[in-house]
């Protein structure tokens, strides 16, 4: 397995462990991440999910440039498949947090970025170094990165290959907390347990009404209006509601 899984009160850990290789995702490793994004999580009772890296150094390196390198002569590279991924981690009903140790560079930046929210350790490192290597962001970077610090900021970091470190990152708005090397799964499971405490079906549509902004294909406005209307007929509306007025703490069913 390149991808370990914990489970512990209802937080599931996914932790890329290569590193040897910096835990630079390959194959193996995105079609694990794949399987659980788009099968297992349903499996299990969890309300959230963090991604790390195995060890102190790195979350994840960046993409397994040998795995490239190894290709036979005339076979495309098509990141179609990393994308579809990478899309279930950002559309998943779930809170993710991507709790970032050390170098996150290229795809691991891309990765994290795929995330709803990130908690950077003081020793972490973002970066973009693709045109070092003569290609771009292929995993959605060239969008994700925009979309979080801005065009200006964006393009320069992807062109001059930058590494900027957890303070710089939380100041442009790519990371929400640095917390001391250690703290930073701490941290997520707290946002997560946090995040438990409101009513489940309305933080999923939160997560899809926001991230129709920047869908080109759908219109964002009116997914919340949907969103909304959905949510007003629901149980955990009546709960939330009758809850304020009663002056009581809510308990959502999810339904």
């Amino acid at each position: 397995m390149n991808v370990n899984i914990a489970i512990e009160d209802r937080i599931a850990v996914l932790t890329v462990t290569r590193p040897k290789a910096l835990n630079a995702l390959n194959k193996d490793v995105m079609s694990e991440l794949h399987q659980f994004f788009t099968t297992d999580i349903n499996s299990h009772d969890i309300m959230g999910v963090i991604i790390t890296g195995d060890g102190k150094k790195a979350f994840v390196a960046g993409a397994d440039i040998s795995e490239f390198m190894s290709m036979k002569p005339g076979e495309n590279v098509d990141s179609k498949d990393v994308h579809a991924v990478f899309n279930a981690i950002e559309n998943c009903h779930l809170p993710v947090i991507a709790a970032v140790n050390g170098y996150a560079l290229g795809g691991g930046c891309e990765l994290a970025m795929a995330c709803h929210i990130r908690v950077a350790s003081k020793n972490a490192l973002f970066g973009m170094p693709e045109v070092n290597l003569g290609i771009i962001p292929g995993y959605g970077g060239t969008q994700r990165l925009v979309q979080l610090i801005g065009k200006g900021k964006a393009l320069e970091l992807m062109m001059t290959t930058d590494m900027i470190n957890a303070d710089e990152a939380y100041r442009l708005g790519l990371t929400n907390h640095v917390v001391e090397i250690g703290e930073e799964i701490g941290k997520a499971k707290e946002i997560l347990n946090k995040i438990a405490k409101k009513a489940p079906l309305a933080v999923s549509k939160v997560i899809d009404s926001v991230n129709a902004y920047f869908d080109k294909t759908r219109n964002g406005y009116q997914t919340e209006i949907d969103n909304f209307a959905f949510l007003a007929t629901t149980e955990d509306f009546k709960e939330g509601a009758g809850a304020f007025l009663e002056k009581r703490k809510a308990t959502f069913k999810g339904n």
